[in-house]
């Protein structure tokens, strides 16, 4: 029986081999439809030789028989089907040919590789990746139509298989496949828009970075290209949906969109929407969030004050101004947090910079510019006092901190020095940084306070102070290639800017400095978001 079979599968071998060369021969190849018709009927048959020369041969003579497209693509996509790897191999490698004198099949037949992403064996991944970018060279619009629908349509695995193909393969070959460079950037940037509704945090990552990296993003790009990528993140942010203070997904998807904002706040593009949602939706109900998310906020705030209109300012103040009440008591027996009072300072002098007659009614400074906001007949003498009252208890509080820190700091030199093993070493000199970010703190507060008790301050709205554990993002590079900018990986990393609740190495030499940092980061811990801001309702389906 088994003879029989060899022989059998011989003999459709050589058949397929006798309609190759005759339609390899022939001048007119249209005319032995029979032969074609023959080699794709093999697909139906048991040898596995003969299924793997079928897939080899039904490419190559595919243009000459149009009335048998849909036959012939149906019997390759059997092939794919096969339990016999060497037979969806070539399969695969002959997709690609299909579409080399019909490119109307690309968009076809890179939605079928794009499911075959999901493959397990290393060959036949690599055999799929290797088709895909043969069609993306010969047509990279219709190839990543197709590629986004995957992303944009949602089956798990095919979905983020899509993405990771996305970032490794297309990416970093953009100035290859993106051409004409203009049209093609305007197109995938409409593809990632539809794109966008269903992604996690390092997705929405990749992809802002992949936009980032534009030309028509870039330097020159018109002020409407920026608040373009600005109105993105302000989708992702989703500034149009009433907040819920108990969605923690929201509150970190919001966090990171600020983040990721600023950059671009700093070429130009307008914070109103994000600060307006901060001013009505946030501040209300800053008492609510989760303690570990505080921080985070009051830096994302801060981060974008420095770029707020002379409108938006004068609407924020009123509410800056009572947080900053809140968090300065006027006894100085009070508890406070500096982390937070750091924060608020920073914020407001900002808004206050931009519209310093506001704060005559708020604070009863008593600045003239001539306009009728000014409101210099009223008498805001007992806000002054209240104002005055605070600024001195928070710098009292901020001394004697400062004295603690710099007792402790001292305590940790000398631990440093008798320390006998590497463990405590770093023990050690991971309670100096958090001793040196107190300080840090301490002296941005005392900085920001002092020009505050003339009845007429000055403002700081420049780049002078720089927020402790937080160097200020930096203007996002137009055109940057595929590499992440150092702006964005400072987003990508904000959870590395609150300060964890600091507890002495265990030993009593570390009290003082123990006491210090509990009360400069009281309500400063951070869970980090590694994972992004969660699954956000995926597994739609697919045809």
């Amino acid at each position: 029986m088994a003879m029989v079979t060899e022989r059998s599968a011989a003999a459709d071998v050589d058949k397929l081999y006798e309609y190759g060369e005759r339609l390899n021969e022939a001048q007119d190849k249209s005319q032995h439809l029979s032969d074609y018709e023959g080699i794709i009927s093999a697909v139906n048959g048991e040898s596995v030789k003969a299924k793997q020369l079928a897939a080899q041969l039904i490419p190559r003579f595919f243009k000459h028989f149009p009335n048998l497209y849909t036959k012939a693509t149906t019997a390759l996509f059997d092939l794919l089907e096969e339990d016999e790897l060497p037979i969806r191999i070539q399969a695969i490698r002959g997709l690609p040919l299909l579409c080399k004198d019909t490119p109307e099949y690309v968009s076809k037949i890179v939605d079928v590789l794009g499911q075959l992403l999901t493959s397990e064996e290393t060959v036949e991944r690599d055999a799929v990746h290797k088709a895909l970018m043969t069609l993306l060279r010969q047509d990279a619009k219709a190839s990543l139509t197709a590629l986004f629908r995957h992303i944009e349509q949602g089956v798990e695995n095919i979905r983020e298989k899509v993405i990771g193909f996305m970032k490794d393969k297309v990416i970093p070959m953009k100035a290859e496949l993106l051409k004409p460079q203009a049209e093609m950037e305007r197109h995938v940037t409409d593809l990632v828009k539809k794109s966008l509704q269903d992604v996690t945090g390092d997705e929405f990552k990749l992809f802002m970075d992949f936009l980032n990296s534009f030309s028509i993003f870039g330097d020159k790009a018109p002020p409407e290209r920026v608040q373009e990528l600005i109105e993105i993140i302000e989708g992702q942010a989703d500034l149009h949906a009433q907040f819920n203070v108990s969605d923690i997904d929201h509150i970190n998807r919001l966090i990171s969109c600020t983040f990721m904002a600023v950059p671009y706040f700093m070429r130009g593009a307008s914070s109103s929407n994000f600060l307006n949602y901060f001013n009505k939706q946030i501040i209300p109900v800053f008492d609510k969030f989760p303690e570990d998310r505080k921080l985070d906020l009051l830096k994302t705030l801060a981060g974008s004050s420095a770029y707020a209109s002379a409108h938006d300012s004068r609407q924020l103040l009123p509410s800056i101004v009572d947080l900053l009440k809140k968090y300065m008591p006027r006894r100085k027996t009070e508890e406070t947090n500096f982390n937070y009072v750091e924060c608020l300072l920073y914020t407001f002098h900002h808004l206050a910079h931009k519209t310093p007659n506001s704060t005559n009614s708020l604070c009863g400074y008593k600045i003239v510019t001539g306009q009728p906001s000014d409101r210099l007949g009223e008498d805001f003498s007992e806000n002054y006092k209240d104002f005055m009252e605070r600024l001195s208890s928070i710098e009292e509080l901020v001394k004697v901190a400062m004295k603690k820190l710099n007792q402790g700091m001292a305590e940790q030199d000398k631990l440093m020095s008798s320390a006998k093993t590497e463990e405590a070493k770093a023990s050690v000199k991971k309670e100096k940084q958090k001793t040196t970010t107190s300080l840090r703190i301490c002296n941005n507060i005392l900085t920001m306070t002092q020009p505050l008790h003339s009845k007429s301050p000055s403002f700081i709205g420049d780049n002078k102070i720089t927020l402790s554990g937080n160097e200020q993002p930096k203007r996002l590079p137009a055109s940057a290639g595929g590499k992440r900018s150092a702006a964005s990986a400072n987003v990508a990393n904000t959870n590395t800017i609150a300060t964890k609740k600091g507890r002495g190495a265990g030993g009593t030499q570390n009290q003082l400095v123990s006491r210090a940092l509990e009360s400069l980061s009281r309500g400063g811990r951070n869970n980090g978001r590694g994972r992004g801001w969660g699954g956000r309702g995926r597994g739609r389906g697919y045809r």
